[in-house]
Formats: structure tokens, C-alpha cells, sequence
């Protein structure tokens, strides 16, 4: 069994790497030291690859829109989903969030994970229509 440590770096990453190939090429016994040593290397290596390359979870309207493009949905099939066609607007908008029905019936119909359709999503910047200003007359006071 060679020395095993805690991976720290990348360097530690790549010698890991190398040994964990070099095990998986042996037709190891379970049990044995060396099938042990691939065991912990292994978690090791996994532990180190979720620190350094962690990937977030998407956007939960993101998610929606891509799992519309790989199943070619159109607007109008997220209603049995979400409800009317207005709330599935103001939903892929950003304007309204998914209400806990929702998420259920997208997760159990779309197959998105709840752990993702949960998140708050982006709020989106609406602009505000404002009233032109008008400039400040004088008044001229009456004597």
C-alpha cells in the first residue's frame, strides 16, 4: 500500500489520479490492501473534485426553459403544470415564483429535481415607466 494523504493541491490531484488508474488496470481482490487503497483514493479524489470544481445548480426558470427545449415543449404545454397561459408568461418572465403546486407538478411531469425548481430564482430588473419631468415654472407672487 502506498502512502495516502489528503489531496491539498493539484499536484496531489494528478499523482492520486495516476495511482487510481494504475489500480483500476489490476484485477484486485475485495478486501485486499490494494482494493482498499483504490476504496480510499477514490473518496479522496471525489472529496477533492467537489471542493475545487463545484458546479451551482441552475436557475429554476432556467432550468424549465432548457428541459422545454430538450422535450420541444411549447409555452402553452407548461399549463397543466403551472395553471393559465398568463402564469406561465409571468413564470418563464420572472415575474411570479413557482408556488410549491408548481414545483411538484413540474418536478413529478418535466422530471426537474426539486433541489433545483426550489431555488430562489434571478429576480428580473423590470423597468419602470416614469412620467416625463417637467420643469418647475416659476410663480410669480401677487403683491
Amino acid at each position: 500500500m502506498h502512502y495516502i494523504k489528503l489531496i491539498k493541491n493539484d499536484e496531489d490531484h494528478a499523482a492520486a489520479i495516476a495511482r487510481v488508474s494504475k489500480l483500476m488496470d489490476k484485477d484486485l481482490v475485495p478486501g485486499s490492501k490494494e482494493a482498499d487503497e483504490l476504496e480510499v483514493l477514490a473518496l479522496l479524489v471525489e472529496r477533492y473534485e467537489q471542493e475545487k470544481f463545484s458546479i451551482d445548480k441552475p436557475d429554476p426558470i432556467e432550468a424549465i426553459k432548457f428541459r422545454m427545449e430538450q422535450l420541444q415543449l411549447l409555452k402553452k404545454d407548461l399549463i397543466p403544470f403551472i395553471g393559465s397561459a398568463s402564469k406561465v408568461t409571468e413564470v418563464l418572465g420572472g415575474t411570479r415564483q413557482l408556488s410549491l403546486n408548481m414545483i411538484r407538478k413540474l418536478s413529478e411531469g418535466l422530471g426537474i429535481s426539486v433541489d433545483v425548481l426550489i431555488r430562489a430564482s434571478k429576480p428580473k430588473m423590470i423597468a419602470k415607466k416614469t412620467a416625463p419631468k417637467r420643469p418647475i415654472q416659476k410663480r410669480s407672487v401677487a403683491a
